[in-house]
């Protein structure tokens, strides 16, 4: 602890916005990893709760608990369910599920792309940090003594280079974190477009098989 907290003084002024920014960005990923996993939770049991009210045709209900549900995935599926009241074709339905898809993206990927950001400035100010350090340190070297030069340059580069290190420290778990969180974000855009794939199918592939049972019951009478 007193090796970090001497690093922390010796980086100088710079340390303190870099720890600014490595605090919000790791705020801003615990929060988006609550979110995105509570959402994968309830949009799966959503799914699980819709699909055998579609499958015995219960639209009105399926609707209902879609948009009751406030989750992206329900509000997804009874925007294509809604479709269905005016005898809507496959494609119909199929735009409406995109559109509903659509205005769920926002809310799964808002607030990820800053932690990119965050962790480039964090490398910027580390590298200002050290610039402003070597020329602060050069201009105190010019008129020291002599003798001491090549020990003052060394310990002052040295010093001047612990804003670059805390902020490519800073930066490399940011980046990890964007790329985690960015892999759950895709994979619950994939589990819509499955989501949305597999109620189609119940639908009109059930729809056509009735068309067809009616079509031969007729041809029979």
């Amino acid at each position: 602890m007193e090796s970090i907290v001497r690093f922390f003084q010796e980086g100088g002024s710079f340390m303190y916005p870099i720890a600014i920014v490595a605090a919000i960005g790791l705020a801003i990923a615990i929060e988006r990893w609550i979110y995105l996993s509570a959402a994968r939770s309830s949009n799966r049991k959503v799914f699980e709760s819709l699909m055998p009210m579609i499958s015995k045709r219960d639209f009105k209900g399926a609707m209902k608990l879609g948009n009751d549900s406030g989750t992206p995935m329900g509000e997804l599926i009874a925007a294509g369910i809604s479709r269905l009241a005016g005898g809507a074709r496959r494609d119909d339905v199929e735009y409406a599920m995109e559109e509903g898809l659509m205005e769920s993206l926002p809310r799964l990927e808002k607030r990820t792309p800053y932690l990119a950001t965050m962790a480039n400035v964090a490398t910027l100010l580390g590298l200002l940090g050290t610039i402003i350090g070597l020329i602060a340190a050069f201009t105190a070297v010019a008129n020291a003594d002599p003798a001491e030069k090549a020990t003052l340059l060394s310990q002052s580069i040295s010093v001047a280079m612990n804003t670059t290190a805390f902020g490519l420290m800073t930066a490399i778990p940011l980046l990890i974190l964007h790329a985690l969180l960015q892999t759950k974000t895709n994979e619950i855009i994939d589990s819509f477009e499955m989501a949305g794939v597999k109620v189609l199918n119940t639908i009109f592939d059930r729809k056509q098989t009735n068309q067809a049972q009616t079509t031969e019951t007729a041809k029979g009478e």
